[in-house]
Formats: C-alpha cells, sequence, structure tokens
C-alpha cells in the first residue's frame, strides 16, 4: 500500500479509549490515528476528508490541554443535516476519531462505554461542528475555512474527464497532482493555522 509521502508528514490525533483499556485492545487505552488510518476509512483523500481531521484534532486540543482525549467521552454535533453537502463525510471522520455515533454505535457494557446518542446533525450553531465533553459540558466550536487554500483553476477542466476516464495520462497525473498538493498545503503547512481551523470555545 502506497500512499502520497506528505501523508506521513501530516499531525498525528493519541486518545485514551477506556474501553479498548478494558478489553485489552491496546496498553492503557492509547490509540494514535493518522491521516492515513481516515483516507482508509474515507477511501480517498480530498479537502473535506482532511478538514474534517484537523478540525477535529483542534478540538481535542482545546478540550483537553493538559491530557489526552477521551474517546467515547465526546458529543459530536454538526450544523448540516446527515444528507446535506459534506456532512456525511465529516460525521464519518468526526465519529471514527472520537467514537461517537448516532444510534449504531456499540451498546455499552454495564451501563459503561455506550457509544450512541452522541452524534448529532442539524444542530443550530455558529460554526460547522462542536464537539462537547460528556464530562465537563465543556465546548468546541470549529470551521474550516477551506476557501483561503483555493483549488488550482485547471482541476475543474481536468476532473471531468478523469472522472469518464476519457483523460490521457498526462492528464490524469496533473490531477491528481494538483488534488493532493491542495490537500498537502491544509494538512501539513497549515495544520495548526487558526486562520484556516477555526476554534470557538
Amino acid at each position: 500500500m502506497r500512499f502520497p509521502e506528505f501523508f506521513a508528514a501530516a499531525p498525528r490525533i493519541t486518545v485514551r479509549d477506556p474501553l479498548a483499556r478494558v478489553l485489552g485492545a491496546a496498553e492503557d487505552g492509547v490509540l494514535e490515528y493518522s491521516y492515513a488510518d481516515t483516507v482508509k476509512l474515507a477511501g480517498h483523500s480530498c479537502p473535506t476528508v482532511a478538514s474534517a481531521y484537523l478540525m477535529t484534532r483542534a478540538a481535542m486540543r482545546a478540550l483537553y490541554p493538559a491530557t489526552l482525549p477521551e474517546r467515547g467521552g465526546i458529543k459530536v454535533e454538526l450544523r448540516g443535516d446527515r444528507q446535506e453537502g459534506v456532512a456525511g463525510v465529516v460525521a464519518n471522520v468526526a465519529s471514527f476519531l472520537t467514537g461517537a455515533t448516532h444510534d449504531t454505535g456499540f451498546k455499552g457494557i454495564g451501563g459503561h462505554f455506550d457509544r450512541r446518542g452522541l452524534l448529532f446533525f442539524g444542530v443550530d450553531i455558529p460554526g460547522q461542528i462542536r464537539f462537547t465533553r460528556v464530562d465537563t459540558g465543556a465546548a468546541a466550536i470549529v470551521s474550516a475555512r477551506l476557501d483561503r487554500i483555493p483549488s488550482d483553476p485547471r482541476v475543474a477542466a481536468l476532473m471531468p474527464r478523469c472522472v469518464a476516464g476519457t483523460a490521457s495520462a498526462d492528464e490524469s497525473s496533473l490531477l491528481q497532482s494538483l488534488w493532493q498538493g491542495r490537500v498537502r498545503t491544509l494538512v501539513v503547512e497549515h495544520a495548526d493555522d487558526a486562520q484556516i481551523i477555526v476554534v470557538r470555545t
């Protein structure tokens, strides 16, 4: 399996999952996620997937400044409805990293570790996603300003041809380079840019 080299340079997300600790899935329940892991989940790498990864990371850092974020202990609320735009894609990434699900997640053991009832759509919030710690109620509202990292104008002309299978090998290679180049700019150069990944606590 070969990914673009910049995937390895993207920041990683480390969490502690109490369920993983109890069941011995990871020592002390500590789990580390990479951008490549998120790409495997989504099946592709794009600015939406990358921004969802970075928004979740930023919210976790804001909510848990002195300790590892607790996977399964964060409520996730999206402004968009579940079938609106890219809300579903963003929700899948946030769910993957936080463990939060609507009604399809783990039901828990003995009243503990229930991952259901933690993911919501269509919430009236002044941002894309609100992350809330279940234990303290502390919240962070996060948005991604992808318009500040514009797409190369050639992408609009290349995309239809590549999707239709009529592009030449050179055109396909160029699209891939331009597309992943924008993702690289986001996850490597602007991962900690507060003007791109905007957090309100």
